[in-house]
């Protein structure tokens, strides 16, 4: 029994559809997403993945096909057949893409809009502080609040309303230079070569670059950030799973580009309080003064002091004494 055209043409595109969303969503190419900043871009390239699959399924399909079923028979010198444009299926081609990058694009741009890419970001005195700033149906807690002598930074990377509840964020000063990541933490006057962080709490980078431009990526959080010379940046996220994260130079900046590597250690609050502790700097210890009252002190207690700093000795005060006395002989 032959099976007509049409039910086989549907039959192949239920059998594309079904497989395009299931590849979609189980390419397993993206590493582990650790915040959840990370779970809105997989979702966008959760779905061009989808659309990708199944316009190579669909693509190649009709290619595979036609060269099996229209390919020239033994003995066939004859030529092909006179075939003119199709004025219809050539729109309908066109039309397809153009329909489907437009939805990409505002997808796109609501994904980058709801990261805080499209928010001023400010910074002033090498200290920021966050605003809320509302949208149409999105509240955003990640702005920059403009403080005396600020200036625009680039800035990227959503914060939840924690503020309002009372959680400040953790700031990290971030230095990019030839070929290495310094780590400054203004709260404990820690330095360091790797990035420690605690999950569930908002992390604020304020990156700048000694030298050339570099770039602040860590693939776990989909988030990257170029370093510029003479420009503040800022990147803030908030990690939700425990791990350890490479951070990676993802602009070229010079030979030794791909050895610029860190890592990003997303702790407990309990082993990040630990890691502080343990590279916090040493305070010096002062030695204990003892509170007296001038009243208590005798002349020469009162005067030593002074007489110390004025270079008089024993030794002085003797040859005094001595001068005095035979001036008073005399």
């Amino acid at each position: 029994m032959k099976i007509p055209s049409n039910i086989l043409t549907l039959i192949a595109g239920i059998a594309i559809t079904l497989i395009s969303l299931w590849y979609g969503q189980n390419h397993g190419l993206m590493p582990v997403a650790a915040s959840s900043d990370a779970t809105k871009v997989d979702e966008i390239f959760n779905f061009m993945m989808t659309i990708a699959t199944g316009l190579f399924l669909l693509v190649d399909g009709v290619l595979l096909y036609c060269v099996i079923r229209f390919r020239r028979r033994k003995g066939d010198q004859t030529d092909g057949p006179p075939v003119e444009g199709n004025v219809p299926l050539e729109i309908l081609w066109t039309a397809i893409p153009t329909v489907l990058v437009f939805i990409l694009a505002v997808y796109s741009f609501e994904v980058y809009n709801n990261l805080g890419g499209l928010d001023p970001v400010y910074s002033g005195d090498g200290q920021s502080e966050q605003v809320a700033s509302s949208h149409k149906g999105h509240d955003h807690s990640h702005m920059l609040a403009m403080a005396p002598q600020s200036r625009v930074a680039l800035g990227i990377g959503s914060g939840p309303d924690d503020q309002k509840n009372g959680v400040k964020p953790l700031v990290v000063d971030v230095k990019g230079i030839q070929y290495a990541w310094i780590f400054n933490y203004p709260e404990t006057g820690i330095m360091s070569g790797e990035l420690h962080a605690p999950i569930n709490r908002p992390v604020q980078l304020n990156i700048t670059a000694g030298d050339v431009i570099h770039a602040v990526w860590i693939p776990q959080l989909r988030l990257k950030q170029d370093a510029i010379p003479g420009r503040d940046s800022t990147l803030t996220f908030k990690a939700n799973v425990e791990g350890e994260y490479p951070i990676i130079c993802a602009e070229l900046c010079g030979s030794y580009h791909g050895g610029m590597k860190s890592m990003f250690y997303a702790q407990s609050e309990e082993d990040f309080n630990e890691w502080v502790l343990a590279n916090a700097p040493a305070q010096p210890e002062s030695e204990p003064v003892a509170q007296l009252s001038p009243a208590d002190l005798s002349e020469g207690q009162f005067l030593a002091p002074y007489a110390k700093e004025m270079g008089i000795s024993s030794a002085t005060l003797a040859q005094v004494k001595s001068v005095v006395q035979d001036h008073n002989m005399l």
